[in-house]
């Protein structure tokens, strides 16, 4: 009994030794959940904005081709993402919308995220307003275009 102390600083030593693969393995979890994020954040916005910009192109003469968007796709991913090195894109050009479905696999794990973006047309938007506007002083058959 009179060693006391000594045999509280073992016991304190066990204890540790039980503690500490669960402390590592909590800290071990919340870099993977944060790379996991950081890597799913890239390839939404990569995803995002390829849709836009394959939507503000599908309004002009020449349109687009998937192949240009996903090109754009693998640049806007770039060497941004660390746990997912490889990356790759399904893009889908309909007549209303564009839609970029992006997905990233390392091992058994996965992400995947899906963006849209509408072929708007605010130049014929705009030119209809002007034409209720026209008919609402009077003036229906002067024609804006």
């Amino acid at each position: 009994m009179r060693h006391g102390n000594k045999w509280l600083r073992g016991s304190m030593t066990v204890e540790m030794s039980f503690l500490m693969p669960i402390l590592l393995m909590l800290i071990m979890s919340c870099i993977f959940a944060t790379f996991y994020f950081h890597d799913k954040n890239i390839l939404a916005g990569a995803a995002y904005e390829t849709a836009v910009v394959g939507s503000t192109k599908m309004r002009e003469k020449d349109k687009i081709a998937d192949s240009e968007l996903k090109e754009l796709f693998r640049e806007r991913v770039g060497r941004k993402c660390i746990l997912f090195a490889g990356s790759s894109a399904e893009i889908a050009i309909g007549k209303k919308d564009i839609c970029v479905t992006a997905s990233a696999r390392k091992g058994r794990f996965a992400v995947s995220v899906m963006k849209k973006a509408a072929v708007t047309e605010p130049e014929e938007y705009i030119r209809n307003l002007r034409r209720l506007k026209e008919i609402g002083k009077g003036n229906g058959t002067k024609n804006h275009n």
